[in-house]
């Protein structure tokens, strides 16, 4: 069993920040946690998320911004990890187009000064999200960890290919671990209300149309959140890796969106109005991961099939009107 430490982890309030918090201290670590707590999407998602952690053993939270270097600075000099989570980031894909800046600030800026933080802190491994948007618009399906992903179609794919490379160059001159990890579409209790599963649950309980992409031609690794976490920690703790790694963590397999809807139309137990539209700019097709490697390395075992996350997923958002309110006016305005 592992050694019980302090780990600094980025991102807390955010989606699978909390969850790999709630995993941390349920084994035992002090977990002390940094978010800015944006208003990318509603933020009394991430309070109330924030609010869960505060009430567990061995949870510190410091609220602040990753791009401010000295904010970074006081957090390593303070706490002097051996390990660092950084989960942190801007998502999405639609809000690059149009706030191209903001990737800049978050997830460059961000990610170099906790770079900084793990060089001159004595830090021995640092794990942070990648994204499977890295591979772009590869036709080749499963995506592999050996892939060419030097065409990002996405600012959002670009910066996070770009923290592989930053994590790769600080790797090789100052010999700390880094561990990326390729992220495909995560979803689960708590999630994001700017991803598809909670608009279309949202929309089809309300008895209004859900846009469907690509005329409903598009296919996604749908990977439960609690997963992600299992490679999440198992990242942090394995032994036997490489300085430098990037693993996939998906579910290995690659769902058509028509069936995920119509697990959504059974838990909801509503029929959805679908209204077929053509690709967005910056989406791509299909994803797939190959997740060989990730179950080589961290003993990587997907379980949670979407019969049985998306219902889960539906209960919980039925559980919550507070947040389901908030986020639909917050939809609304965007609309």
């Amino acid at each position: 069993m592992e050694t019980k430490r302090a780990i600094v982890l980025t991102g807390a309030a955010g989606f699978v920040g909390f969850h790999t918090a709630q995993a941390l201290l349920a084994a035992g670590h002090e977990v002390v946690a940094i978010d800015a707590v944006v208003d990318y999407y509603p933020t009394i998602i991430k309070r109330r998320r924030l609010a869960i952690l505060a009430e567990q053993p061995g949870f510190r939270f410091v609220e602040g911004d990753l791009a401010d270097q000295s904010t970074v600075d006081a957090l390593f000099e303070d706490v002097r990890p051996e390990l660092v989570c950084h989960l942190a980031a801007q998502a999405g894909v639609r809000h690059s187009l149009r706030h191209p800046r903001d990737y800049l600030r978050a997830n460059i800026d961000g990610t170099l000064n906790i770079l900084e933080g793990c060089r001159h802190n004595g830090v021995r491994r640092l794990v942070y999200a990648s994204s499977s948007s890295v591979y772009g618009g590869n036709t080749k399906v499963p995506f592999s960890e050996e892939d060419r992903v030097d065409s990002p179609i996405s600012l959002y794919a670009a910066t996070k290919r770009s923290n592989e490379l930053m994590a790769h160059a600080y790797t090789h001159l100052f010999g700390f671990e880094t561990v990326g990890l390729r992220f495909f579409t995560v979803y689960g209790r708590w999630g994001r209300p700017d991803m598809a599963l909670w608009e279309f649950t949202e929309r089809i309980l309300a008895g209004e149309p859900i846009r469907v992409f690509n005329y409903g031609e598009m296919q996604r690794d749908f990977t439960h959140v609690s997963d992600i976490v299992k490679g999440v920690v198992g990242s942090l703790f394995a032994e036997g890796l490489d300085a430098w790694e990037v693993f996939n963590l998906g579910n290995h397999r690659s769902e058509k969106l028509g069936d995920m809807i119509d697990c959504i139309e059974q838990a909801c137990g509503r029929e959805a109005q679908r209204e077929l539209l053509p690709m967005q700019a910056g989406d791509v097709p299909a994803t797939y991961a190959d997740i060989d490697r990730a179950q080589a390395k961290l003993g990587f075992v997907p379980t949670m099939p979407i019969a049985e996350g998306i219902p889960d997923f539906v209960a919980w958002y039925r559980s919550e009107p507070e947040i389901a309110e908030a986020a639909r006016q917050w939809r609304l305005r965007l609309d």
